[in-house]
């Protein structure tokens, strides 16, 4: 049995193979050694570049440069209330208005100021001073000089400001207000001249941008303001004759109207109040007669100084007769007088009280029609008041048009006179933090030691990599030998009188992953998109599930198809096959897996059905291959051309070509070689071949580096692996890994010329 945590034990191949096998080229002494032996000649041409590199640049023209420094502050000066323009407050608005005064100084305003200011157009380094042809030179020498014309005038600043451009550079420092203006020129004192008229001139032309646009923005308010005047004086004009027409007249608060209906509605509630005051009063005069009581016990009554005599007397009357009463009889004269003259005063008690009602009720009658009176007043008052009401809609609409126009007006004329005051203020906030002082060194070239330095390196680079090619492509020519070769010469003995000795190595357990079901998902066999590339996910087969970079199945194979580059070296793209004792469709099943894991860590990678007998793969995508020509169109061989098939996940899938084991055998091999040689691919699977192998199975595991074998849980894994390395002979170093799967196969396939939701 194969026992997996023990190394398996296989023949080392010869030394004489392994020698062969060893890489050629030279080791790091042996280049050192090569050096050396070539240091005089390394060493002249390194001495004879850094001398023409100070040659040139003794011949260069010096260059000095002048640096002003700017401070541009975007937050200009609050000098009024309101400012001509908008200022931007954020990090990123800020930073834009700087970067924008920055090109303001490159601009052709500026620039041109400066050529005026500075008479550039005539400095034969920015374009002035040209010769003036034959007629002119002629005419000089007499003294007599021609004036050049308007446009040649223009012609001589336009070129004096192209060349001023390419002697200027503007940059702002990150994250401050600060703008550098670097000005190059042949003489140090022109180019710090330079660099002071060009911040001068942009403070000058920033002063007079401001003002330009305050006068513009007055020019066009003080255009408006007659006619919104006029459109004033006529909205109030006719509010005043609308008022006139319709009687509105008040005060600024209200109307007359208004304040008569108010103080009617005062007088109304009053009489009302008098009214249910006198109807109060005349009632309790009626109870009083009706209830029989004391006709005298009333307010009104009670404040009565003639009613007060009346009842004193009659007080006085009831004594004398109660005294009377008990002294006479009850028909005494005397008695009976006194009985009288206590009736007559009853009497006149009881016609007192009757004149107080009788007054009650003319008060009650009173106050009637005062009230009366007062709610016809009244209801005149409300539909004249309704009426105005109607009419003071117009009103409100003329005053709201009245008030608008003069809101406007007054911001018109206000804002006419800020801006016209604008004009003399200098609100920019830029200043010259840093002027240009004259250079004392030059920008260009560099210094002498600096350019000796570069030519004695690059002098000594060209000669060492010059011996080092010439020994690569003419071995005859390079002096030093390897030392390992000449060690084996030195110690060469006839090992014809040595006796070989068996050499026993041991290989390494190959890689092991397990790919279990909840690795994979399934999809129904006939999802598939008509109308875009395949996608090898919806075959019907068990696939890798997406989402899960860090499962141990791809870490596994992660580490498989390392250790195949390890062996591949320097062959791109390095070729794996997937070999299998068991059913054909596990080994497929598995092969396309690697692939799609190797494709998810972004590898292109190219799939070959190399299993001649069943093609269980190229079966399961037949129905995808299209009629596009394709480069390995020839894979043919006088058959049908098989047409690789693109998918979505980044492989590249070649169906088998139906025709005999030895032409499809080529035409893969083929393949690869072409894949090998044009590029485009990172790794090449092979699906198979199945065992047991024929000799063109082999040529075809002759071409892969490495060997993964599927290992089918539902057979025997030890005695599949015996099977496998046994098959293999010699061939079972190749091998990088063994998958265990896991997963059982789809037992059928729907049908393909169907689609399934």
């Amino acid at each position: 049995m194969l026992i997996y945590d023990q190394p398996i034990d296989r023949a080392k191949p010869e030394v004489g193979h392994a020698a062969a096998a060893a890489p050629a080229g030279f080791r790091v002494l042996d280049l050192a050694q090569l050096l050396w032996q070539r240091k005089v000649a390394i060493a002249s041409a390194a001495l004879i570049f850094a001398c023409v590199a100070v040659a040139v640049g003794k011949s260069l023209t010096p260059k000095y440069t002048a640096s002003a420094q700017l401070y541009v502050d975007p937050r200009e000066l609050q000098l009024v209330d309101r400012e001509l323009t908008p200022r931007a407050q954020d990090i990123s608005g800020l930073a834009m208005v700087v970067e924008s005064q920055a090109r303001v100084i490159t601009s052709n305003n500026v620039l041109l100021q400066v050529i005026r200011d500075t008479h550039l157009e005539k400095d034969p380094e920015f374009g002035g001073g040209v010769s003036k042809g034959i007629p002119g030179s002629l005419l000089g020498l007499f003294g007599v000089e021609l004036r050049p014309t308007a446009e040649q005038q223009k012609q001589i600043q336009m070129g004096a400001l192209e060349a001023l451009n390419r002697h200027i550079n503007v940059k702002k420092t990150d994250r401050t207000f600060i703008v550098d203006i670097d000005v190059w020129s042949y003489e140090p004192a022109k180019a710090a001249m330079l660099a002071n008229a060009i911040s001068k001139a942009y403070l000058a032309e920033s002063k007079q941008s401001q003002a330009a646009a305050a006068r513009r923005a007055t020019s066009d308010l003080s255009g408006r303001l007659k006619e919104l005047q006029e459109r004033l004086r006529n909205a109030e004009n006719t509010l005043a004759v609308y008022k006139a027409q319709n009687n509105f007249v008040g005060t600024q608060d209200t109307l007359i109207s208004d304040q008569q209906l108010s103080a009617s509605n005062q007088r109304l509630a009053a009489a009302r109040a008098l009214t249910l005051d006198a109807q109060a009063k005349l009632d309790q005069i009626e109870a009083s007669r009706k209830a029989s009581s004391d006709a005298g016990a009333i307010s009104e009554a009670l404040q009565s100084q003639t009613i007060a005599n009346l009842r004193a007397q009659y007080a006085e009357a009831r004594k004398r007769q109660a005294e009377l009463q008990s002294e006479l009889g009850p028909r005494h004269p005397a008695l009976r007088q006194m009985e009288q003259q206590v009736q007559d005063l009853r009497r006149a008690i009881n016609e007192e009280v009757e004149r107080f009602a009788q007054s009650a009720k003319n008060d009650l009658v009173r106050a009637r029609d005062y009230e009366a009176s007062l709610g016809k007043a009244l209801e005149a008052q409300k539909r004249q008041s309704v009426q105005m009401s109607q009419a003071s809609v117009r009103l409100r609409e003329l005053e709201r048009e009245v008030e608008a126009s003069r809101d406007v007006y007054q911001s018109f004329l206000k804002r006419s006179r800020e801006t016209e005051e604008q004009e003399s203020l200098n609100t920019s906030n830029a200043r010259i933090i840093g002027e240009a002082t004259v250079p004392q060194r030059r920008t260009f070239p560099p210094a002498m030691s600096l350019l000796a330095m570069i030519g004695f390196v690059f002098g000594g680079l060209a000669a060492s990599g010059w011996f080092i090619a010439l020994s690569r492509l003419m071995p005859g020519t390079n002096p030093v030998q390897p030392r390992d070769r000449a060690s084996a010469e030195a110690s060469k003995e006839p090992a014809a009188e040595t006796r070989p000795q068996p050499a026993v190595s041991l290989i390494e357990k190959p890689l092991i992953a397990r790919l279990q079901e909840a690795d994979v998902m399934r999809t129904l066999g006939g999802i598939l998109a008509t109308d875009s590339t395949a996608d090898v996910t919806r075959l019907g087969w068990p696939t890798l599930r997406a989402g899960f970079p860090l499962m141990t199945v791809l870490n596994a194979l992660r580490e498989m198809r390392a250790a195949l580059a390890r062996r591949a070296g320097e062959k791109t793209p390095p070729v794996m096959a997937v070999i299998g004792a068991g059913a054909d469709q596990d080994r497929s099943i598995a092969a396309l897996n690697v692939a799609l894991a190797a494709a998810r860590d972004g590898a292109k990678v190219l799939l070959i059905d190399a299993d001649l007998r069943q093609r269980a793969l190229s079966n399961k995508v037949s129905h995808l291959a299209g009629n596009e020509p394709s480069r390995f169109g020839w894979l043919g061989i006088g058959a049908k051309a098989a047409s690789p098939i693109q998918t979505a996940n980044g492989i590249t899938i070649l169906p088998a070509v139906n025709t005999t084991d030895a032409k499809a055998g080529d035409a893969i091999r083929k393949a690869i070689a072409q894949a090998r040689s044009a590029g485009g691919y990172d790794l090449v699977v092979l699906d198979g071949p199945a065992m047991p192998w024929s000799p063109t199975d082999r040529k075809l595991l002759d071409m892969a580096e490495g060997l993964v074998a599927i290992l089918p849980v539902h057979l025997d894994i030890n005695d599949s692996m015996e099977d496998i390395i046994a098959a293999l002979g010699g061939a079972e170093r190749k091998l990088v890994g063994v998958v265990l799967s896991e997963v059982n196969p789809t037992a059928a396939s729907p049908q393909r010329d169907k689609q399934y939701a």
